[in-house]
């Protein structure tokens, strides 16, 4: 008797992750990526598991999850080196929020006070107490807190982990293998098309991020509302026995992440212009400016690379997970800003939900049916 094979259109981290649970779990996976393999946005990213740092009022349900998943990120890592031998980066160095100008300090507070009305652990820092974290600091930066639980991971070591451990496991992959359109017939996903070929499909997931909105042959009303919000990003080469910064650092304009290779990198803007993937003078120069004025000391660091990626934002900021108005595809996209930080929980929600046929607790208010 043949396994069922579930199809998975995106290679990113979402894709990935769930493939490698799903052939673990003794199913049959296979992963479409338009490009190269989890080049696209989990490649983009910055890799900050900031769960607490990043929650923002309206994300009542979305809270409790990203801090789920941040929960289960040192076994994960723990889990895909010693599966895969590959090291994903992952440091417990906490993250630093902080004013670099006087006009901040009021969002600061604002954004210390909500995290503290929901009980979640944040700490107050005086300006002696930031020097002594980060020496570098301009004297500008006079207030900040500090979010002990929030860390970072590699996410470009996570991607070649993540490949590594499909390959191991017997994921079949298929880099370049652009899905243009799902063929639907009585209400059930029975194709795909791939460059010029067609295959026929059994169980299909749709996972492929900014672009998970746009896909032909899905009635306008059953496709997720999912549009791609562009972020620049510029990487500096520090001193690795002597960086400027040590912890992931948030300003209420920019972030800048510290790798143990010595690269900062920062990011990111926010912008509403579809697929344009252009670096700008000025995107570029915001970015900069934001850093120097934090951490003047960065003037004399090596550019090392500039890029832009594209956050597969939904209607609410929120993953879309599960079932769809078509019988036989389901839905991982809509990560917003979080897929890094998901990945973990995104793997085993979604490999639950294909397996037993229903979304652990957790997961249920993210599904096609909060937008109708």
């Amino acid at each position: 008797m043949t396994r069922k094979s579930i199809h998975i259109i995106g290679g990113g981290v979402a894709g990935l992750g769930l493939a490698w649970r799903l052939a673990q779990a003794g199913r049959r996976a296979i992963v479409f990526d338009k490009g190269a393999i989890g080049r696209s946005a989990s490649w983009a990213a910055a890799g900050m598991l900031a769960a607490v740092i990043e929650a923002e009022p309206g994300e009542d349900a979305l809270i409790p999850f990203v801090l789920e998943s941040q929960s289960m990120w040192p076994e994960f890592a723990k889990e895909l080196q010693a599966y895969t031998g590959l090291d994903v980066g992952y440091r417990e160095t906490g993250t630093l929020f902080v004013a670099a100008e006087r006009d901040d300090e009021g969002l600061l507070k604002q954004r210390f006070d909500f995290l503290k009305a929901r009980s979640l652990p944040v700490e107050w820092l005086e300006r002696s107490e930031l020097r002594k974290r980060e020496p570098y600091f301009s004297p500008r930066v006079t207030h900040g807190f500090y979010s002990a639980g929030d860390h970072q991971v590699d996410n470009r070591a996570l991607v070649d982990a993540l490949h590594a451990a499909c390959k191991k496991a017997g994921v079949e992959l298929h880099a370049n293998a652009d899905v243009s359109e799902i063929k639907i017939s009585n209400g059930q996903a029975t194709h795909i098309v791939i460059n010029d070929g067609i295959i026929a499909v059994e169980n299909l997931v749709l996972a492929a991020g900014a672009w998970s909105g746009s896909i032909k042959g899905v009635p306008l009303e059953a496709l997720p509302p999912v549009f791609p919000m562009k972020g620049q990003l510029v990487a500096m080469q520090m001193d690795v026995y002597q960086p400027l910064l040590k912890h992931v650092v948030w300003t209420p304009q920019i972030y800048m992440v510290p790798r143990s290779d010595g690269r900062l990198i920062v990011g990111a803007t926010l912008e509403d212009k579809g697929f344009d993937a252009s670096l700008t003078a000025g995107g570029i120069l915001h970015l900069l400016r934001k850093t120097w004025e934090a951490l003047p000391g960065m003037e004399e660091l090596p550019l090392l690379e500039t890029w832009a990626g594209f956050r597969p934002t939904s209607r609410d900021d929120a993953p879309i997970l599960g079932e769809s108005a078509i019988k036989n595809l389901s839905f991982m996209t809509g990560q917003h800003r979080h897929g890094i930080l998901m990945t973990p929980l995104l793997a085993a929600a979604m490999s639950e939900y294909i397996i037993k046929g229903k979304l652990p607790e957790i997961a249920a208010p993210f599904t096609m049916q909060r937008f109708k």
